[in-house]
């Protein structure tokens, strides 16, 4: 059996509910707070599967907790041959809808060119915004969160993607 973690940054807490309930979908998942339990990038070694977390700020940028292990994966390069990975992530797509999920965008492609392989892709359908760099080929490249505008769509939606990523993962 695949072990696999769910690495998440969350200031307003709706990127960790995600990743809850993600971690109640995929029994045996391990949650891993990225200010809390993060030890630096030498942890994501240890899982087969990174399920991956984080809001967008900004101009696109990840959630705070994650700068710091984006910058040394950047710059260390790790291989990531084999690595299974999914992102997910909160996103205001009415008054932030020039970045919307942006930062998935920025993590799918730092860890695809480290040799991953991404998984989980959800269509865009029934969000309105203007830009988004996790948009590929008309699917983000994870999952989006929008509990601004569509708190009642985002339990749904998280069950729905579990289900999708333990299909495609073989979780």
């Amino acid at each position: 059996m695949a072990k696999v973690g769910i690495f998440f940054g969350s200031s307003s807490g709706v990127t960790r509910g995600a990743a809850e309930i993600l971690a109640d979908e995929i029994k045996g998942a391990e949650l891993i707070d990225m200010e809390e339990d993060f030890d630096g990038i030498e942890q994501f070694e240890d899982f087969d599967v990174l399920i991956l977390g984080s809001s967008t700020w900004g101009q696109g940028d990840p959630q705070r907790d994650w700068v710091d292990p984006l910058y040394d994966l950047s710059n260390d390069r790790p291989d990531m041959d084999g690595k299974k990975v999914a992102f997910f992530g909160a996103g205001d797509q009415k008054t932030h809808g020039e970045h919307f999920l942006s930062a998935l965008g920025k993590m799918h492609d730092l860890f695809i060119s480290l040799g991953a392989s991404a998984y989980g892709f959800t269509s865009t359908a029934g969000y309105e915004y203007e830009f988004s760099l996790a948009e590929r080929d008309g699917k983000f490249c994870g999952l989006g969160i929008d509990d601004v505008n569509q708190e009642d769509l985002t339990e749904d939606r998280v069950k729905e993607w579990a289900s999708q990523l333990k299909s495609e993962m073989g979780l």
